[in-house]
């Protein structure tokens, strides 16, 4: 299986079945050099964390042009039909979507979820995820989404065993890198982990560095993957 970081929070995985972008926030991305389409190339499946833009990203451009699912809470998928998007697959925390060679559970996230639209109106979408991928061939991966740390992630742990974590790390949006290292080390066996929602906003932590430090002597299972080149997990 490959995996490829766009930057931010953005990333795709790629089955023997199946292509999957995670919150495709490619345009506008200032860790992304790529070509969108060429990004997006086969792209089956989309799934997102929460409405954010920086999250949704891309999405109503990439599902239009490839037909692909986009998996989602309720009422953000349900959004995205209103602006075109014809294949959903609408579910919520703690539910499960099974397709040919994964599925993907969404798991509690504590942040916020809504679109800032015309004359600053907000719309709200719905409650933030994270995500956990299982698949028939590959290694399980939680991606976390935008959240502060909190102790059930016991549950997720001892639920799903996730062996790749996709950390946030960039404070003032999330969790910040102390934080996030303490919940790696206290509540997941990760062999894999790899930091992200950093650098890409003046606000937050310019890269990696602290959450690193934080690791202490775990910090060799940190992974920093050059930005859009795959690699296998």
């Amino acid at each position: 299986m490959k995996m490829t970081y766009f930057g931010h929070s953005a990333f795709r995985l790629e089955t023997s079945e199946s292509v999957i972008l995670i919150d495709p926030f490619l345009s506008g991305n200032p860790h992304f050099r790529g070509d969108v389409a060429k990004a997006s190339e086969g792209v089956t499946h989309i799934l997102l964390t929460h409405g954010h833009s920086d999250h949704v990203g891309d999405t109503i451009e990439i599902a239009k042009r490839t037909g692909a699912k986009v998996v989602g809470t309720f009422e953000l998928v349900q959004w995205l039909k209103s602006k075109g998007v014809e294949s959903i697959e609408p579910a919520n925390t703690g539910g499960t979507v099974k397709f040919g060679d994964f599925s993907v559970t969404l798991t509690q996230a504590f942040h916020s979820s809504a679109s800032i639209e015309e004359e600053g109106r907000i719309t709200y979408l719905g409650m933030p995820n994270g995500l956990v991928l299982h698949f028939a061939d590959g290694p399980s991966v939680y991606h976390m989404g935008d959240t502060d740390i909190f102790s059930d992630m016991a549950l997720i742990e001892e639920l799903h065993h996730p062996r790749i974590g996709l950390v946030p790390i960039g404070d003032r949006l999330t969790m910040g890198a102390a934080v996030a290292a303490l919940a790696c080390r206290r509540y997941f066996n990760f062999e894999t982990i790899i930091p992200l929602h950093w650098g890409t906003m003046p606000i937050l932590d310019p890269n990696p560095d602290k959450f690193i430090e934080a690791m202490e002597d775990e910090s060799n299972r940190v992974r920093l993957p050059p930005v859009g080149e795959p690699f296998d997990i």
